[in-house]
């Protein structure tokens, strides 16, 4: 038996291939009937199984080449955040953002629209500007930004649909330091009233609470250190939080040990940006993680509206956080809608309480505007999910034409992209 990391999700195809070259992956996916590609299993649903083959491309994790003219690296399609990240401190070059979780895949992170913080930053696929991509007959079909356009923008975040990514080009940019510091005790009130304010205040931020009492538990920042312009500077105090005196974990209680160093140390950008460790396994995988996305400009009532729910949510959630994202152009990202406010839920490993929740949540956040994030956990009906993607329909066209005979599709992918709307 084969699980995803939390061990909520036990995977149904009966084949695992491990391609070791980019020439093996083509002939595995030539010779299969249906397959799809596994990442580093941190997808809490059924999005990365397959009815008979799965390809895992982990050995295939190799930068490429650097192209320090043009600002832009190549990588092999299994290569994770964590081990390009330090590849490119060495020639002094950055990403403009990280997930908590330096751990994940990048072609598995941008083919679900993954993220991590910031207001004026996409999310994690928006860095792409090229992927080669392993079609059904085991071709490779290269797209890139300047030659496809608005296509393109329709293949990045692609669920895994349109095939397995070989090689993927990312933008970067000058290597960069960032500080890190938690403050806890922000009122509720006060980051409903000031949210934009706050999410402005630095590079990252993080509000982390369990929607009970009249304060959250704490608020991480992450500034950029730039001594000419005065950024990441030192606050006594955060909207009236106070500065935690020691490294914090985002679950009270958890071995900080195992977070990126915190209390306004100044590190290189892939040291900070995430909030574990890549050398730490960041918790023991029994959890089981929902995440829904919001327009932004709904933050103050949907803070509201979760602080009714506080007691409901009480025996079962870990921790809740708040994130926002940058507007994109992307047809199947969230943000494609414009500016977002991410809202996370860690639960327990406990699907069946789980599900005795999430459909009070949903009611609440669906009026709002909330569609789930394609990795998590959700009880909306897919139809809800679909309306909410204008440029659905293009993308099924994309990827008819990409994967006629429907070699990459799976039972998720039927549900959320072919179903009934």
């Amino acid at each position: 038996m084969r699980t995803n990391w939390a061990g909520n999700y036990t995977y149904q195809a009966p084949h695992l291939r491990q391609a070791t070259t980019i020439a093996e992956a083509q002939e595995i996916v030539a010779a299969a009937r249906k397959v799809r590609v596994l990442g580093s299993r941190h997808s809490f649903n059924g999005i990365a199984d397959s009815e008979e083959t799965q390809l895992s491309l982990a050995a295939l994790n190799k930068v490429l080449a650097i192209d320090v003219a043009n600002m832009r690296v190549e990588v092999e399609g299994g290569i994770r955040y964590g081990d390009l990240a330090p590849v490119l401190e060495e020639h002094g070059l950055a990403l403009a953002n990280l997930a908590s979780l330096p751990h994940i895949s990048v072609a598995g992170a941008v083919a679900t629209a993954t993220h991590g913080s910031g207001s004026d930053t996409g999310n994690l696929a928006t860095a792409v500007v090229a992927m080669d991509i392993i079609t059904a007959s085991g071709e490779i079909a290269r797209l890139s930004r300047d030659a496809d356009g608005d296509t393109f923008a329709g293949a990045v975040v692609n669920l895994g649909a349109l095939g397995a990514v070989a090689r993927m080009t990312l933008e970067v940019e000058p290597t960069y330091e960032v500080r890190q510091d938690v403050y806890t005790g922000l009122s509720h009130d006060v980051l409903a009233s000031d949210f934009d304010a706050i999410f402005g205040a630095a590079k990252s931020v993080s509000v982390f609470t369990d929607w009970r009492g009249a304060t959250t538990q704490a608020v991480w920042l992450k500034q950029v250190v730039d001594a000419k312009s005065g950024q990441g500077t030192a606050r006594a105090e955060f909207f009236g939080a106070r500065a935690a005196t020691k490294n914090q974990h985002p679950l009270p209680g958890g071995d900080a040990t195992v977070c990126t160093p915190q209390l306004g140390v100044p590190g290189a950008w892939h040291e900070r940006l995430p909030h574990f460790r890549m050398a730490f396994t960041p918790s023991n995988g029994a959890e089981i993680q929902a995440e829904y996305f919001l327009p932004r400009d709904t933050a103050a009532r949907t803070i509201a509206a979760m602080r009714q729910h506080g007691d409901r949510l009480a025996p079962i959630l870990m921790i809740s956080e708040l994130r926002t994202i940058a507007a994109d152009n992307l047809w199947l990202s969230p943000a494609h809608r414009g500016p977002c406010l991410a809202m996370h839920f860690t639960f327990k490993r406990d699907w069946e309480a789980i599900q005795t929740v999430l459909p009070a949540i949903e009611a609440t956040l669906s009026p709002l505007g909330a569609v789930p994030h394609w990795g998590k956990v959700t009880t909306m009906p897919p139809a809800a999910v679909m309306r909410a993607y204008g440029r659905l329909g293009d993308f099924r066209d994309l990827a008819l034409a990409q994967d006629e005979p429907g070699k990459f599709r799976n039972s998720f992918v039927e549900r959320f992209v072919f179903g009934e709307v």
